[in-house]
């Protein structure tokens, strides 16, 4: 089976210290594959601690939220001809040995989005995370119009025909940008799978506000009522 050219985005704010090994085991990869980190206003290191263990930087000099950086990271996977693209974290929280099992999922499958699903094995995830995830898929699924099992997992990969196609029309900037490209491609009727992956973990600090992200997602979902 040919090759797929394959973008490893990873957006991230102040990950100077996770960033590099998460970049070197990326490209440790035996995959046709590159690394872009879109170094979202970071006050630290990232973007050079990322530069120094191989990927390409796109430096966003202010904070613009993760869904601007990925919509960077996809503008520049289109412009240079890449096949597929594979979102994941910088922390550590999502596993590069994973991303052979996206790329193969996709390859073989029928899906033009794969989203890695931790809701198969939950582990060490808290109680309201799995609860804020189950329900948020549910209305994700519902809006979608197919079934998805876990849509707030940001390790995914995507077909680019997709990406070109839903780009364009995003309208959210943070978080809620993930649910916005799958209710987006759903109704334009791109096929969404899942494969599962480990739920890993630690100390890191969350960017996350609970009442802010849960309110940006409910303008979503109010909005997305009106999409065709």
């Amino acid at each position: 089976m040919s090759q797929m050219r394959t973008l490893v985005i990873i957006p991230c704010k102040n990950l100077e210290g996770a960033v590099g090994d998460v970049v070197r085991s990326v490209l440790a990869l035996e995959l046709d594959l590159d690394a872009l980190v879109v170094d979202d206003g970071s006050s630290d290191n990232t973007g050079d601690e990322a530069a120094k263990a191989g990927a390409t930087v796109i430096t966003h000099p202010v904070n613009m939220g993760k869904g601007e950086a990925l919509r960077t990271g996809f503008e520049y996977a289109v412009e240079n001809g890449y096949d597929a693209v594979v979102t994941m974290d910088g922390d550590g929280q999502h596993d590069p040995a994973s991303i052979p099992d996206f790329v193969e999922a996709l390859k073989s499958g029928d899906e033009d989005i794969v989203v890695g699903s931790r809701m198969h094995a939950v582990g060490d995830m808290p109680g309201l995370r799995i609860w804020t995830n189950r329900t948020t898929s549910r209305i994700v699924s519902r809006l979608a119009r197919q079934t998805i099992l876990d849509s707030q997992s940001g390790f995914r990969i995507h077909g680019i025909e997709v990406l070109a196609d839903v780009t364009g029309s995003l309208v959210t900037s943070k978080y809620d940008t993930e649910s916005e490209i799958l209710i987006r491609a759903g109704r334009r009727g791109y096929r969404i799978g899942s494969i599962p992956i480990a739920s890993i973990y630690h100390d890191s600090v969350s960017h996350i506000d609970p009442f802010v992200d849960t309110l940006r997602f409910v303008g979503l979902v109010v909005r997305s009522l009106f999409w065709r």
